[in-house]
């Protein structure tokens, strides 16, 4: 039986379509009001979760200005990293109204938290499902603490090797942490399509007995799209209102439209997917008569030798199947047969 778990009464594995998280990250802008609209529409979409990020700039970082703390390359270059959490933040105090609202609308909520700080705000909300950021996936001490929950963990893996990965899940089930989902990610914002590297998914599940996904930072839908067809169980991808807001993830979000046409193609995948068959599906008996058989290509006379002439392989298929042809040549007719005949072994002298 294919591994599975259970998220706010969502099934998630193999044998279930895929899980849909909606990342709201910082797409808010610092807006409460866009922040619950995302939420809704997320919904609209067909998205089965959306996520948050829980953390304030002082739980990410030190008010520092020197060369380490300031980024000098990438989406955010330029940026003092204290001043980026601080615009990014999802405010500690909208936490309790955007889990109502979500309730309300029957979408499931959950969030990152970044340190503990986080996490006891996320249980004081009876979270029901816990996420590792990729960048904390080597923060052993926050995994251990989430993992005391006894919630659902799903862990991303951008930028950790093999040995890293086995840490953090190690640490976890130390914890008795049972239910995880990991992800594969790539940590460049956006991703290079060449650089999706997706046959990971399946390697993960393998190689670390779990449920495995894709926390995608690629422009559009294709890879999210195939990491399903590759096996992925749950899908990841970031949301924004519209790319024209310019909101700190907004480059590589998905807007509306995209983010409802990746929960239907990535459903439709899954269920493209079915199972390994040789046997005929029901919906194929009625083109049976549309394939070859042997008929009667002219009059033949009682008696007559069965030819290439007489008799050809054609459609339909309501005749004797073409691998008797050359059995029956050199043969000859136990009747009268007129041209536009399927042949039968009753029409054959042996």
């Amino acid at each position: 039986m294919s591994k599975e778990i259970m998220i706010d009464g969502i099934k998630i594995g193999a044998n279930h379509p895929p899980y849909i998280i909606s990342e709201l990250s910082a797409n808010h802008n610092g807006s409460i009001d866009r922040a619950l609209e995302m939420i809704e529409i997320s919904k609209k979409c067909g998205a089965q979760a959306i996520k948050l990020q829980t953390y304030t700039p002082d739980t990410m970082t030190l008010k520092c200005d020197k060369p380490d703390f300031v980024i000098d390359d990438g989406l955010w270059k330029g940026y003092n990293l204290y001043d980026l959490y601080a615009e990014a933040q999802t405010p500690f105090e909208w936490h309790q109204t955007l889990f109502a609202h979500a309730k309300k609308l029957g979408i499931t909520i959950f969030s990152t938290p970044f340190d503990e700080s986080a996490v006891d705000l996320l249980e004081s909300l009876n979270v029901c499902a816990y996420k590792v950021a990729s960048f904390e996936a080597i923060d052993i001490p926050l995994i251990k603490y989430i993992a005391q929950k006894h919630k659902p963990m799903i862990i991303s893996t951008g930028m950790a090797n093999f040995e890293e990965i086995a840490e953090a899940l190690e640490a976890a089930r130390s914890m008795g942490a049972k239910d995880i989902v990991v992800l594969h990610c790539i940590s460049a914002y956006p991703t290079p399509i060449d650089s999706a590297n997706l046959r990971t998914i399946a390697d993960l599940a393998q190689q670390f007995d779990v449920i495995s996904g894709l926390s995608d930072h690629t422009l559009g839908t294709v890879v999210p799209i195939s990491a399903v067809a590759l096996g992925a169980s749950v899908i990841e991808k970031h949301f924004c209102l519209s790319r024209l807001d310019k909101g700190p993830d907004a480059e590589f979000s998905l807007e509306p439209d995209e983010l409802a046409q990746l929960c239907q193609d990535s459903k439709n995948a899954w269920l493209a997917l079915g199972k390994a068959s040789y046997e005929r599906k029901s919906i194929e008996e009625t083109m049976i008569k549309f394939r070859r058989s042997i008929y009667v290509a002219e009059d033949i006379k009682q008696g007559e030798i069965f030819t290439s002439n007489n008799i050809r392989r054609v459609r339909p298929g309501l005749g004797l199947a073409p691998k008797y042809y050359e059995q029956i040549l050199g043969k000859t007719a136990t009747q009268d047969l007129e041209l536009g005949t399927p042949l039968t072994l009753d029409h054959v002298k042996e």
